[in-house]
């Protein structure tokens, strides 16, 4: 293993995902650094933990004295950055950790590998960041590229916005090497029970009311988690430091459209009447500033960076009610908080 890469936030969806991906090519160390939070699950990556090549440290990415240590200790040539609070419901109620861990956490781990890698060559600072960030598009828009302007309407996306501008900053005031990726929304495997893709397989599956803001007709541009985590690669190993690529699928659905082809897929899956689970649909307030359409122009890395999506969403989506049918028991340690219990066990916390 020639390359030591820390991946913080590596035990939430997207960074699991990443680290299980990353596991398999079986070419670097890995150091995750997560601070299991309300969606941290390390039963994520459990199966993966090496003392030798894939090493789990719990922490804080504000805590300066931790994140320099880990730089020093195991040589970090890479960091590939996720951690993130990323629910935008949660910052409207209560903005306070999404300022101290988006904009505060980046910022440390930017002056960290700043110190460490003054006489490095070679290494790289990933940001991972968000869509959200360049506002909302009307129904008639071009979809965002690399040149939109910035507008976030969140506290969410104006902390990612924060990010990306420190990021970009730090590259060209002090040369770090950096890359940034801005991708639509994700779904897939253990993804964390609020969200809307897992929150409506669950409820169908378990005859509860569906949950659909407003008049559900928001569209997103939806991505397979697995084909973020593989334009990832491809920019780690081929991307131009300072540039920023957009990652999306061109798979644009509005939100009723995604739980009218979830709960069929429930039906289906469970042999149920069809439109049986339709009726479990129910029209809830629409939430403040709640943007009506994004969508990702991904020409750029596309063309320069020669990736594309694997997964059309219809197969991915199949898949992924199919994952959650099956792994009920996952869904419903998460619900009940019980995941928790697996970092104890493995590391005697109390």
């Amino acid at each position: 293993m020639t390359e030591s890469w820390l991946i913080t936030g590596g035990v939430g969806f997207i960074g699991s995902n990443f680290v299980r991906l990353s596991a398999q090519r079986k070419r670097e160390r890995l150091i995750i650094l997560d601070a299991l939070t309300y969606a941290g699950n390390l039963e994520n990556i459990g199966d993966l933990l090496d003392p030798s090549r894939v090493i789990f440290i719990k922490g804080d990415i504000c805590d300066h004295l931790l994140v320099s240590r880990i730089f020093q200790e195991y040589k970090i040539d890479k960091v590939i950055h996720f951690a993130a609070e990323s629910h935008v419901d949660r910052s409207i109620l209560g903005p306070s950790p999404f300022i101290k861990t988006n904009i505060e956490g980046t910022y440390n781990l930017l002056e960290c590998a700043r110190s460490s890698w003054k006489e490095r060559t070679g290494p790289l600072f990933l940001h991972v960041s968000t869509d959200e960030v360049f506002g909302m598009l009307g129904s008639h828009d071009s979809p965002f590229t690399e040149d939109s302007v910035y507008k976030p309407r969140s506290p969410y996306s104006a902390s990612k916005a924060s990010a990306d501008h420190l990021v970009l900053a730090w590259h060209h005031t002090f040369g770090l090497p950096v890359v940034i990726t801005n991708c639509s929304n994700n779904y897939g495997p253990r993804q964390f029970p609020e969200k809307l893709i897992p929150l409506t397989i669950l409820n169908s599956l378990e005859d509860k009311p569906i949950p659909v803001y407003g008049d559900g007709l928001q569209v997103r541009d939806w991505i397979h988690v697995e084909d973020h985590c593989r334009a990832l690669f491809q920019v780690i190993e081929k991307g131009k430091r300072g540039e920023t690529y957009l990652i999306g699928s061109h798979s644009e659905r509005n939100n009723l459209e995604v739980i009218n082809q979830i709960c069929d897929l429930v039906d289906e899956i469970l042999n149920r009447a069809q439109g049986s689970s339709r009726k479990l649909i129910t029209p809830v307030k629409d939430r403040p500033a709640h943007d009506r359409r994004y969508a990702i122009n991904s020409q750029k890395i596309r063309k320069e960076l020669g990736w594309k999506p694997v997964f059309s969403f219809e197969e991915g989506l199949r898949d992924v009610v199919r994952w959650y049918s099956e792994n009920r028991s996952w869904a419903d340690r998460v619900r009940s908080g019980d995941y928790r219990r697996y970092y104890e066990t493995q590391y005697g916390e109390k």
